[in-house]
C-alpha cells in the first residue's frame, strides 16, 4: 500500500499524471472522433482511421515513431477547424464519452494526493482543448497539454507546443520552479516508455498499465508497477471528486465553526439568564 501522507510544513509537492491509459482507459483525442464526425469536422473515412488507431493504441501502446505519425496525421486533420466549435463539441459530449472510462483506481489516487496536500497535475500529449476539460472533470489543479497554432479563430495545422517525451519533464521542472514543488518528494504516473523523462524527474515514479518497454524499465529500476482495470463513472463513486475546491471547503468549515460557536454562546447566555430569573 502506498504511503501518500506529507508533512504540511515541508516544501510543496505534486502528483503528475499522464492521461491516456493512466487516468482514462482510452486515447482522449481519438475518443472524440465520432463527435467530430457528427459535428461535420471529419468524414467517415477519418472516423474509421481513428478507430483503428485507437485499437492499435489500446492493444500495445504507441512507440515514438507511431506517436509522431499520429501527431502529423491529427495536425493535418484539424487544419481549418473552428476552435470554438471544437470546444463546444468537447463540452457537450465530455461526460458521455469520458466519465465512463475514468479508472476508479486513478480517481482514488487523485483523492488521496489531494487529501495529502499535493497538487494534481495532468501532463498529456493530447490537445489542450480536450485535456483541460478532462482535467477539470477529474479535479486536477493544473494541466500541461499540446497546443495548436490558432489564426483567425481556426487551427492552422501547426503545433505551438508539443507536450511529449522530454518536453513533459521540462514542463514539470518549470512548474516546480514557479510553484515551489520539491520534485524529490513528488509523484508521477504513466503507462508509456516515452514518458520515462517525466518519471525520472520525480522521487516517486510509478508505471501504470505499462507498455512492454516501460514495464521492463520499471522492473530494472524497481519502480512500482500498478494495474488500473476498473473504469467507473465518477457519480458512482464516493462524491469526493465533486467537492468544491479546497479553499471553498475551508471557508465553509470556518463559517460552520463560527456558527456553532455563536450557537453555544447564545445557549450559554440563555441558561444563565434563566438561572437569574
Amino acid at each position: 500500500m502506498l504511503c501518500l501522507v506529507d508533512n504540511h510544513s515541508s516544501p510543496r509537492t505534486a502528483a503528475f499524471f499522464d492521461l491516456d491509459k493512466t487516468v482514462i482507459a482510452k486515447s482522449s483525442t481519438l475518443t472524440f472522433s465520432k463527435s467530430f464526425y457528427h459535428g461535420g469536422l471529419i468524414n467517415r473515412r477519418a472516423v474509421l482511421r481513428t478507430a483503428y488507431a485507437q485499437f492499435v493504441y489500446l492493444l500495445g501502446g504507441a512507440d515514438h515513431d507511431q506517436m509522431e505519425r499520429m501527431r502529423q496525421y491529427l495536425s493535418a486533420l484539424c487544419r481549418g477547424w473552428n476552435v470554438q466549435q471544437v470546444q463546444e463539441i468537447v463540452a457537450e459530449t465530455l461526460h458521455d464519452l469520458i466519465d465512463p472510462i475514468i479508472y476508479d483506481e486513478a480517481a482514488s489516487l487523485i483523492e488521496e494526493h489531494h487529501l495529502a496536500g499535493r497538487d494534481v497535475v495532468v501532463v498529456s500529449t493530447s490537445g489542450a482543448e480536450v485535456v483541460e476539460p478532462i482535467g477539470e472533470l477529474i479535479g486536477a489543479d493544473r494541466v500541461v497539454a499540446t497546443r495548436m497554432v490558432v489564426k483567425d479563430g481556426c487551427y492552422t495545422g501547426e503545433v505551438e507546443y508539443y507536450a511529449y517525451g522530454p518536453t513533459k519533464a521540462e514542463a514539470i521542472a518549470e512548474l516546480a520552479e514557479s510553484e515551489g514543488y520539491d520534485l524529490s518528494r513528488c509523484y508521477a504516473y504513466s503507462d508509456s516508455f516515452t514518458d520515462i523523462p517525466m518519471l525520472e524527474a520525480v522521487g516517486h515514479p510509478h508505471a501504470v498499465n505499462p507498455d512492454r518497454a516501460l514495464r521492463k524499465e520499471a522492473v530494472a529500476r524497481e519502480w512500482p508497477v500498478l494495474t488500473f482495470s476498473r473504469p467507473v463513472r465518477l457519480k458512482q463513486r464516493m462524491p469526493v471528486l465533486s467537492m468544491p475546491p479546497r479553499p471553498v471547503v475551508a471557508a465553509v468549515a470556518a463559517v460552520t465553526a463560527a456558527a456553532v460557536t455563536a450557537g453555544l454562546v447564545w445557549y450559554g447566555s440563555r441558561r444563565r439568564a434563566r438561572r437569574h430569573t
